[in-house]
């Protein structure tokens, strides 16, 4: 499907998007595309504005992109995201109905996150010590931070210089929604963001900016444009240090199974990765067990 960059006026997406103050600017994004889609389609099918629109036509749409070959989890994100849209449309007085309650779409496909093994982490992340070049200075910290704290990707992307002060154990991070949390840091982390906040930052500034001058003042680690890393810098960094093509997230979820399977406990974990619901984490028991099946399986001779 192709994304329109702007969906007729009569839809109303940008004042849809400006109303979700509370979301982060990935979610944003999100929105804005899947509404442009259906917005798109309906227009397509000769539907001129939202009110148009009945729970006939939102059925079809959801039809429409299970034929298209969208994964289960795709068109249920798809299907929140509209849900939301006509849910506004209606606080808003712009339709007097919501056609898309009850909207049924595909239940996500449950599939397991990729835990790295622990030779894929060691490699990755080396003996731990604090590197000379102010380059892989950065590229390992952004590791550390991946593993040793959870973070998410989004939320590494915006940590601030305030976020980390020297000598603390803990580092402050905005997550979804905007909400605050501190997380505990590695002994690595600890070492190598007092590094990078001791002369590490300037001498990457120094070293590989062509405009030192341009640099966001506010954010703790940089690309080399000087702006705050983006999910594509982070993607670029880890793509330079894994032994095997890795996803940032999957960092966030060896994190989480390491911890589980260490003996901690499950409201921890759900603190530690900011959860709002204890049930987006238990996905990691689920995973821990099958990682204990297999090393049972392996291990003893007669399973």
């Amino acid at each position: 499907m192709v994304l329109v960059a702007d969906a007729p006026l009569e839809w109303r997406v940008g004042e849809f998007v400006l109303s979700l103050t509370a979301a982060s600017e990935a979610t944003k994004r999100a929105y804005r595309t899947d509404v442009s889609q259906f917005a798109e389609w309906a227009s397509r099918a000769g539907l001129g504005s939202p009110g148009d629109v009945d729970r006939r036509w939102l059925r079809r749409y959801v039809a429409f992109l299970s034929v298209r070959g969208l994964s289960r989890r795709s068109a249920a994100r798809k299907a929140s995201a509209l849900r939301r849209y006509f849910g506004w449309l209606v606080r808003d007085g712009a339709i007097g109905r919501d056609p898309s309650i009850a909207l049924a779409a595909p239940a996500g496909t449950g599939r397991l996150p990729r835990v790295l093994g622990a030779s894929e982490v060691s490699e990755m992340l080396g003996d731990g010590t604090v590197p000379d070049d102010a380059t892989e200075l950065r590229d390992r910290l952004v590791l550390e931070l991946l593993y040793g704290s959870g973070l998410r990707v989004t939320e590494m992307c915006q940590l601030d210089r305030g976020a980390y002060r020297v000598g603390d154990r803990h580092l402050e991070v905005i997550g979804k929604g905007g909400k605050h949390r501190r997380v505990p840091l590695s002994d690595p982390s600890i070492e190598m963001l007092a590094a990078w906040r001791n002369g590490g930052s300037d001498d990457f500034d120094a070293q590989r900016l062509g405009r030192p001058a341009d640099r966001d003042p506010a954010a703790l680690i940089v690309n080399l444009r000087g702006k705050r890393l983006g999910p594509r810098d982070v993607q670029r960094i880890l793509d330079r240090h894994a032994a095997l093509p890795t996803h940032p997230h999957a960092l966030r979820h060896t994190y989480a199974t390491h911890l589980l399977d260490g003996g901690a406990d499950l409201r921890v974990v759900q603190e530690l990765l900011g959860h709002q619901r204890l049930a987006t984490t238990q996905i990691y028991t689920h995973l821990s067990r099958e990682r204990l099946r297999e090393v049972y399986e392996s291990a003893h001779p007669r399973a």
